[in-house]
């Protein structure tokens, strides 16, 4: 007797359904059997370079051998999620693809906030821990600035830190950075009240309220930007590949970094909620860190600016506006046709995104800079 909820739909769905529950249950064998390990994220070797309370500078090693041009990149990635999706696995990994080329590569890992940091500020971030890496850089190539990536959230940070520490910085590459954050584009603009009739968030009130902004309730603001996509719809195609264990690990890689989302020192999320989401401060002139004003017209240095065009989280006109305000000529403008996260992981994107990095970086290096001094760990 056929059940009468499969009598209640056409044959075809009916059909489509049990395909479905076939898929998933495939899905969940698959997933019975595979273990924490098997989630190796983090694939590129490393070595710890500079510690500073829950903040670790580490350098990435490579097999390949010197070709007399070693160019120092430091990538300073956001507070909000960790950053190892720039080497989330072989063969897409950002940072393994750079090492390719001869860069060396640096990252900051900012750790996870606890309650003793919820008084940290910008000042701490960037007149502190940035500035800390910088100087433990650059003191291995002999004290000579060096060269920033920042991406995201750390792309704003690294053009404050470049806006007030000029000397310090050879050229300067942003990638999905948030410049003017009132563009009618941006969802977060609408979410964080910058747009016109917009109910505005009291960011003094949840800080009061919660101390640290707990990551859980960034990755809900973030899911729910679109909330069929990336809460449903996602899940139903994981069903489709059932048969592919690869993809599977693919899947559940990529799901273990979106939900790994460390906590928001309260103070630093007010400060920058205010002043530049609810406050578009960066563009105005108007940010203060420590007493010090941070103007783009001060970064005279080269630029690169790489932004995505399908960019939902930072659209393309908010990361495009930093060409109106930068106060350099050397600014040059690269886009890929991917979204956020997909300037991470797209194999056409890895494909074509170091090089231009690295060609940009190389024709602007001048000099050849020496190997790195081989300096006890921190």
């Amino acid at each position: 007797m056929v059940p009468l909820s499969m009598q209640m739909f056409p044959e075809d769905t009916n059909r489509n359904l049990a395909d479905l529950a076939e898929k998933a249950f495939k899905s969940a064998e698959i997933l019975s059997r595979l273990r924490e390990e098997d989630l190796e994220i983090g694939v590129t070797p490393k070595e710890e370079i500079y510690r500073e309370d829950k903040v670790v500078l580490y350098r990435f090693l490579s097999d390949k051998a010197p070709t007399g041009e070693r160019i120092p990149v430091l990538i300073v990635y956001a507070l909000v999620n960790r950053p190892y999706i720039v080497d989330l696995q072989e063969g897409r990994s950002f940072v393994a693809n750079l090492l390719k080329l001869g860069l060396d590569v640096y990252v900051i890992d900012w750790g996870y906030p606890s309650r003793a940091d919820r008084w940290l500020t910008l000042d701490d971030y960037i007149n502190g821990y940035i500035n800390n890496c910088v100087d433990a850089v650059s003191d291995r190539y002999g004290g000579q600035p060096i060269n920033i990536l920042g991406i995201c959230q750390g792309g704003t940070f690294s053009l404050c830190y470049t806006s007030l520490y000029p000397q310090k910085v050879k050229n300067l590459i942003s990638m999905v950075t948030p410049v003017d954050f009132h563009v009618p584009e941006g969802l977060l603009n609408v979410w964080g009240g910058c747009t016109r009739g917009a109910q505005a968030l009291d960011v003094d009130l949840m800080v009061k309220a919660l101390g640290n902004i707990p990551g859980d309730l960034m990755n809900l603001e973030f899911l729910m930007l679109k909330p069929f996509q990336l809460g449903i719809q996602k899940y139903i195609d994981f069903a489709e590949i059932a048969d592919n264990e690869d993809k599977m690990l693919n899947f559940l890689r990529m799901e273990k970094w979106i939900f790994d989302s460390p906590d928001q020192a309260g103070d630093t999320y007010r400060q920058f909620m205010k002043d530049f989401y609810q406050g578009n401060k960066l563009i105005l002139g108007q940010v203060e860190i420590a007493g010090k004003g941070v103007s783009l017209r001060n970064i005279r240095i080269p630029v690169l600016n790489i932004y995505a065009e399908q960019d939902h989280l930072v659209p393309p006109a908010s990361s495009l506006a930093l060409g109106k305000y930068i106060g350099t000529k050397d600014y040059t403008v690269r886009s890929f046709p991917v979204g956020h996260v997909g300037m991470y992981v797209s194999s056409r994107v890895q494909r074509d995104l170091p090089p231009t990095i690295g060609d940009w970086l190389k024709a602007r290096n001048g000099q050849t800079n020496p190997e790195p001094a081989t300096l006890p760990t921190s």
